[in-house]
Parts: C-alpha cells; sequence; structure tokens
C-alpha cells in the first residue's frame, strides 16, 4: 500500500495540472489551482471547457472566430444562449498553440514562443485557486477565500444580472462580430448619467430616455441590472439608493451590451435551457441616431419604399473607405490635431483652408446632447473659433440664435431630419484648398532666392556683415509693400500694365489661382468651342494641362462697371464653397481682358435639358433639381457672411453634372448684401421672363427678388416649356436665351394660378412625362411656386423656407389670391 502513495501522489497531480488527459468527455470543475496549464487544442480534443460555474450556467473557455487567420480569444461564454460576457484578450488575439496558465501569481495568457499577451496585475497575496460563480464572474481568491482579482471589476462590452458597474467605468465596442478588439462607441457611466459616446460626442443619455424614471440629482455611484430593471445607484452597499431606473420584464437572466454597431441592448432568457435572447431595449431606437452609423459625414436616410434605413453621400461627396469625402480633387479634409506633425506641417505649407457649407434638410446628433461653444454671436466669430482650433473640423451655426457648434477631432454622420424637427443649423466643414501655384510662380521665387546670396558674397568682401544686413532688410521691405499693394490694387478693383504683369505670375492668398493668358489660350484651343454667351461674356470649354475640363468665362470690357463686375465675382466666389454652387478654380488678368475658369459641368445647363429635344426629364430628377437649386439660394442669401443677391435665376444659370448634380452659377450679377441692413438695388439687372414685378417700379431689390425668379423657373420645370413663348428667344437684358420648342402665346404662370384655384394640376404637367406624375406632386411644387409669385415681396416665401416645404419640415405654403391677381392682367407683358 505504501509502494502505492507515490503513484497515486503522482496521478492525483497529473489530474489537477492536465485534467483533460484523464478524460475524453468534459470535466466540469468550477475552481482550479495554482501551476494549472491548457490551450485551446486540448480544450478542442477533450470537447469542452475547462472551467464551469457550480450549475454549469457559465464557461471560461477559448472563443474561436473563424475567419482566416482564425482569432481566438479566452473568454467567459453564458452557455444556453452563446453570449460571450467577458474577454482577456480583446486586444490581441492568439492562436491554437497560445497557453492559459494559473500560478500563484495570477492568471495569464502566453503565445506558442512563451511571449506574455494578457494577464492579471500584480496582486496582494499569493492565489489559491481560481473560480467561476454562478454569476459569470471569474474570481482568483487567496488561501482565506479572499478576493484578489475578479472580471467583473473589468468589463469589455457587456454587463450581466447582479454585476456591479461603478461610475467612471466604460464599456468599449468590439470592432467587428467576429473581431473583439475595442473600437470607437462606449457607454460611459458618470457622475450624473448613463451616456453612449463616439470619441466623447454624446448621443444618446439614460435621463433623456422617454422610459427612464428619475428619483434623485444626487451623484450616482453605480449601476446594475437585476431581474426587472436596470438601475442607477448612489452611496454604497446598503447605503445606497435609487437615483433612476430603466424599466424592464421580468427574467432569469439579463445582459447589456454595446454592439459594434453603436447600440445599447439589453436582452433577457426566461429559462436556463432557452437558447434565444428577448430584446428588451434598444437605444438609440432609430438606426441614424448613432453618431457615426453611416462613416465620417456620410448621410443616413429612410428609403420610403420599404422604409429601410440606408447610407449615402451628400452632394458633392463620394463613398471612401471610412466615409465620405469630397468629390472634387483639388479640396481635401484635415487631419485635425489627431494627424502626426509631419501631417499638419504638409497641410499647412501645401493648402488653404477654408469652409464648405453642406446645406440643409438633416442633423448631426452630437449637437442635441451640448452646449454650443458660443451664444449670441456673427457666424465670422464661429468660422474663426473654429479656424483657431486644429482639433476643430467643422462647425455648425443656428442663425436663429447665433449658437456655434464646433466638431472637433471627428465629424461623425449627418442624418435626415424629419418632419416635426426644428429648423435645423446650417453646416459648415472644414476643407483644405491644394495650392497649386502656375509656372512662373516657382520660377520668380527661386530667382529670388539664388540671387541675394550672390550679391551678399560681394558685399562681405567689400563691406562686411552688417552691410548684407542693412540690404536683406530694405529688400524684405520692398518685397512686403510690393505685394500689399498688389492685393490692395487686386481687393479694390484697380489694376495697371505693372500690376496686370504681377497677377499673372503670383498667386495670392485668399483668391483663387491665377493663370497665364497662354495657358487659357491653349486650354481653349484657341477659343474654339463656345459653349454659352451672355451680356458679361463668353463661355468656352477648356482642358487644362492636368486634363482637368473648365468653363472658361471671358468678360466682356464695359468699363468701369465691366470691372467691378469682375472682382465683385472674384472676391465673392473665389470664397463661397457649396455643394451646389459653382466652384471658380482660378482667373487670368491679359491687357484690358479678363477671364474667369470654372468647373466644368458635362450636362450643360437646365435650360438645354428641359426645353431640347433631348430625352425626357424624369420627374425625380426634376425635383432633385428644384431642391439643389433651392439650397444654393438659402446658402447665397443666409448662409453666407455677407448677403448675396443673384439677381438672374434662370434654367440657363442652373448647371448640372452626369448624376444631375446642380450648380448655380453666374454671380456676374450678385450684389453684397448685409445680413442685418439689405442695401437696395434700383438697377434692373437680369432676364426677362424671370424678373421680380419690384424691378419695374424701382421699389428696391431684396432677397425675395430671387425668389420671384425661383417661382418662375419652377413653374417651367413643371410644364417643361417656357413661361411665356414670345420671350423665348433675345429676352435678355444683358443676356441672350436659347430657343424654346414651344408654340402658342400662352402665359403659363397665369395658367398655373388659374387651374390652381380649380385644383386641376395633373393638367400642368409637362405631356412628355405621360401620367408618371401624380397630382399631388405636381400640386406641391406649384403651390411653392405661386407663393413665391406673390406681387409683394415680404408674402413671399424666404428661400429657407422653400426647401423647408420641399423637404416636409413644414406645411406646403397657400398662395393668396389677391397677390397674384396681376398675374392675369399682367400676363407676358413685363417678364
Amino acid at each position: 500500500m505504501k509502494s502505492l502513495c507515490p503513484c497515486f501522489f503522482l496521478a492525483l497531480c497529473l489530474l489537477l495540472i492536465f485534467p483533460f488527459s484523464a478524460f475524453s468527455d468534459p470535466l466540469h470543475v468550477h475552481s482550479i489551482t495554482p501551476f494549472f496549464t491548457t490551450n485551446n487544442l486540448q480544450l478542442l480534443d477533450n470537447n469542452g471547457a475547462f472551467l464551469s460555474s457550480i450549475n454549469h450556467t457559465f464557461e471560461a473557455s477559448f472563443v474561436t472566430q473563424s475567419v482566416q487567420p482564425p482569432r481566438i480569444y479566452f473568454s467567459v461564454i453564458h452557455v444556453s444562449t452563446q453570449s460571450v460576457i467577458w474577454t482577456a484578450n480583446r486586444n490581441t488575439p492568439v492562436s491554437n498553440s497560445a497557453n492559459v496558465t494559473l500560478t500563484i501569481d495570477g492568471l495569464a495568457i502566453t503565445d506558442e514562443s512563451k511571449e506574455l499577451i494578457w494577464s492579471t496585475p500584480p496582486l496582494s497575496s499569493p492565489v489559491s485557486a481560481l473560480l467561476l460563480l454562478e454569476t459569470g464572474n471569474l474570481v482568483l481568491v487567496d488561501e482565506n477565500n479572499v478576493s484578489l482579482w475578479q472580471s467583473f471589476d473589468y468589463p469589455t462590452d457587456t454587463i450581466v444580472t447582479g454585476q456591479r458597474f461603478p461610475a467612471g467605468k466604460s464599456l468599449v465596442s468590439a470592432a467587428s462580430a467576429d473581431d473583439f478588439s475595442p473600437a470607437n462607441y462606449s457607454l460611459t457611466l458618470n457622475g450624473e448619467d448613463l451616456a453612449l459616446q463616439w470619441f466623447g460626442q454624446t448621443y444618446w443619455r439614460l435621463s433623456m430616455d422617454t422610459h427612464s424614471f428619475k428619483f434623485s440629482n444626487k451623484p450616482v455611484s453605480y449601476m446594475e441590472i437585476n431581474s426587472d430593471g436596470l438601475y442607477l445607484y448612489g452611496g454604497s452597499g446598503n447605503d445606497s439608493f435609487v437615483i433612476s431606473k430603466l424599466r424592464l420584464s421580468s427574467s432569469n437572466f439579463t445582459i447589456a451590451r454595446i454592439g459594434y454597431g453603436g447600440r445599447f441592448t439589453i436582452s433577457s432568457s426566461n429559462s436556463t435551457e432557452n437558447v434565444n435572447l428577448t430584446q428588451e431595449l434598444l437605444r438609440p431606437s432609430k438606426f441614424c441616431l448613432v453618431s457615426n452609423i453611416c462613416g465620417e459625414l456620410g448621410f443616413c436616410t429612410l428609403k420610403q419604399i420599404n422604409k429601410i434605413n440606408y447610407c449615402t453621400c451628400l452632394e458633392g461627396f463620394q463613398k471612401d473607405s471610412t466615409g465620405c469625402s469630397p468629390i472634387e480633387k483639388s479640396i481635401s479634409l484635415p487631419t485635425g490635431c489627431n494627424g502626426s506633425s509631419s501631417d499638419r506641417e504638409l497641410e499647412s505649407a501645401s493648402s488653404v483652408a477654408s469652409y464648405m457649407n453642406l446645406g440643409t434638410g438633416f442633423q448631426y446628433i452630437a449637437n442635441d446632447f451640448a452646449m454650443p461653444a458660443k451664444r449670441g454671436v456673427d457666424l465670422s466669430v464661429c468660422q474663426d473659433l473654429c479656424s483657431q482650433n486644429c482639433s476643430c473640423l467643422g462647425f455648425f451655426y443656428r442663425y436663429s440664435s447665433g449658437s456655434c457648434y464646433p466638431v472637433e477631432n471627428h465629424f461623425g454622420s449627418v442624418y435626415e431630419i424629419g418632419t416635426t424637427e426644428p429648423e435645423p443649423p446650417s453646416a459648415y466643414i472644414k476643407v483644405l484648398e491644394k495650392s497649386s501655384p502656375s509656372p512662373g510662380t516657382a520660377t520668380a521665387i527661386t530667382n529670388k532666392k539664388h540671387g541675394f546670396p550672390v550679391i551678399g558674397i560681394v558685399f562681405i568682401s567689400l563691406s562686411g556683415f552688417g552691410l548684407i544686413v542693412i540690404i536683406t532688410a530694405l529688400a524684405i521691405l520692398w518685397l512686403h509693400r510690393k505685394r500689399t499693394s498688389e492685393k490692395v490694387a487686386l481687393s479694390l478693383g484697380r489694376w495697371d500694365s505693372s500690376s496686370s504683369t504681377a497677377f499673372g505670375t503670383t498667386s495670392i492668398p485668399g483668391l483663387p489661382s491665377s493663370f497665364k493668358y497662354e495657358e487659357i489660350e491653349k486650354a481653349t484651343d484657341d477659343f474654339s468651342t463656345q459653349i454659352g454667351s451672355g451680356g458679361f461674356g463668353t463661355v468656352y470649354k477648356g482642358t487644362m494641362a492636368d486634363e482637368t475640363k473648365v468653363a472658361i468665362k471671358k468678360i466682356k470690357n464695359l468699363g468701369v462697371r465691366g470691372k467691378e463686375e469682375f472682382f465683385t465675382e472674384l472676391r465673392i466666389i473665389g470664397s463661397i464653397h457649396h455643394v451646389n454652387l459653382v466652384r471658380l478654380k482660378g482667373f487670368c488678368v491679359h491687357r484690358s481682358s479678363r477671364f474667369l475658369v470654372y468647373e466644368f459641368m458635362n450636362r450643360g445647363s437646365l435650360e438645354r435639358i428641359l426645353f431640347g429635344d433631348g430625352p425626357v426629364l424624369e420627374w425625380r430628377d426634376r425635383c432633385k433639381i428644384v431642391l439643389g437649386t433651392a439650397r444654393a439660394l438659402t446658402y447665397l442669401h443666409s448662409g453666407c457672411q455677407q448677403k448675396i443677391i443673384h439677381c438672374d435665376i434662370k434654367p440657363e444659370n442652373i448647371l448640372l453634372s452626369e448624376s444631375l448634380q446642380v450648380k448655380v452659377s453666374d454671380f456676374g450679377l450678385s450684389k453684397l448684401l448685409d445680413h442685418e441692413t439689405s442695401k437696395l438695388l434700383t438697377t434692373l439687372r437680369g432676364t426677362r421672363g424671370y424678373l421680380a414685378p419690384e424691378w419695374i417700379t424701382s421699389s428696391g431689390i431684396t432677397d425675395k427678388t430671387d425668389v420671384y425668379s425661383f417661382g418662375m423657373v419652377l413653374l417651367e420645370i413643371v410644364s417643361g416649356k417656357r413661361n411665356c413663348p414670345l420671350l423665348a428667344q433675345n429676352t435678355s437684358i444683358g443676356t441672350s436665351s436659347s430657343s424654346s420648342s414651344l408654340e402658342g402665346p400662352t402665359f403659363f404662370p397665369a395658367l398655373a394660378f388659374e387651374m390652381h384655384k380649380e385644383r386641376r394640376y395633373s393638367e400642368l404637367a409637362d405631356p412628355r412625362l405621360e401620367g408618371r406624375v401624380s397630382g399631388e406632386e405636381i400640386e406641391k411644387i406649384v403651390r411653392i411656386a405661386l407663393c413665391c409669385l406673390h406681387i409683394v415681396p415680404a408674402l413671399r416665401p424666404s428661400m429657407q423656407n422653400v426647401v423647408d416645404m420641399l423637404e416636409g419640415r413644414i406645411p406646403i405654403g397657400n398662395p393668396i389670391v389677391y397677390a397674384l391677381n396681376f398675374l392675369l392682367s399682367f400676363g407676358g407683358g413685363q417678364t
């Protein structure tokens, strides 16, 4: 018997160290003592986990994600639902050969080369055992059964029934369903509330949830889920008191998790044998209210056909690996302070920061949970606040209150605003314009840099170092004065022969790129392809040296006023960035000629598509054009630092890309107006057929003049015809128009007014649509158009209100009969 003791003792030790080596079936033990080692291969061979809670509710084992290469994690699992509730090595998945080892110093994971992957922190006393409790808590205890470490103190993305979650802790989402590594969404409990956040931007709070109940404003100590709800407590232990709670149905097992998609879920199971979890709570309840659900600058919207949310990009943006980025290759999004120092230096040296207005019709969820950085300030103050902060990637500005909401470090998704939502703020995105100096610029600078050292060497030999300093200082002063005078001359609309030469070779900060006349001549093939003309100039198609297609406008020499219009256009459009406004790429000054270089829109103008002999423009495309044009005018009227009145809205000035993206063009007739005190214009400009009555009465021009012209364009989009055929040719005051295919002298606005009173809207539709549009859709556009045509400017809606009506945020206006009777007698006379 004595001879058997050593063998028995050895066998017992082997069983403790390698429990699976003696059994083909899983060995369910709820405690393990030190000097234990196993790996995933051993567990696979023995069909089970190496540690189980007493009632087999939870297991500790390896979890293998079936990707290539496989990701293997050491985790605690709820057996019946196969839910992973805690993971040790979520940052570093391992291979099948990695070992889990328990020693008196703690629990550790090492890879096949014995390199440490994960371990428990230093402990206060030697470990006696590793336990898996029936709550799912993995615990290390000493010889007195005192807890040394527990997994509940280190939650990953999940908490379960009975787990106390202290204030100051966060649950961090996994990267994906098969990648457990920490991502960017978090559920954070602070001393006041429970909040969902993305890079620190809050997008849900428990206290604002309609299903939660708040009992006290005292500080929060911890959160806990029990059988019937989620509770926030103050105090600790027996001295705790309820701060707030979120009621749930009664269940045996409840699990709360922040998913990899950024949504907080609470699910439950009423039976230990039930393999399915019942979802009790999903927050945010709406898909689009998750901060980055569609990626950076992605647009989350609801597909009306099947009511499914989907992600797309705003106009002017395209899909990329992280979200959406500008289509325009000459601009890019900044990296912010998060970028490397070399990236920031490169950005600063090679680009100029400006702001792109995204228009309206959408919201940014973080604004609902943040206080504005400034209140009661002008747009320029908000822009300066963002410009002075490298972490600021853009801002939202609310005109009604002057509130400024900067977005720092990370810009998430925007979402489609609901019909009951209040008026959203305007969004401005910081963009970097890549500088592209003309060839002459680099040469001039190089020559100056190389010239002075040679002179310096001569002066060293003649007069010493002091003379060099004096000469250098004088040269710098001369260059500074020369550049300042050029800027002043340009800003005031003055130049002479010397400044003209300078403009041809020098890129002036804050203004578009300048081009040499030779570049313009070559790009247009000696002005061989004319694509448009007007009172202020002729437009040619061109191809620049980098193969970029452009539209080059040659400004006619109209004396002093012509120069003023040129510089007005140059200064205004060069500083404007909006997805629905044509982009000015550069300019050229050559003797008495001036040229503007614009981005090229390959579908041409709305006039060509709407009134031409090509394929019919479908109704959905017409609505897209209407909305894009309205957004452009809204930006001109209320989105710029100074109000801009276009003064010549007509189909010829609405340009379209291949995808029918709208770009409003031709600001040669624009005038700047102060936001608060709109100055009045009294000079007749624009195009017959679109002129508001106030042009004729000389009662002063305001932004409501553009609203009238927009209403006229709306009616042409509805009918697909010129409003008045008799004016289809040579009707511009300072502008020429294309011919119309229309026959007959009908003045369509008067007809639309009559049909509105009789509610016969379907008869107004373009017959080429052949019934592919409903009367309700026609009614919406016609009613908006007639509201825009009210004879009294004050009765017309603002362009912002027009956008709101088009997008369904406010009811469609009711045209006022007495304010439209002039159409019946006025006919085509004034227009």
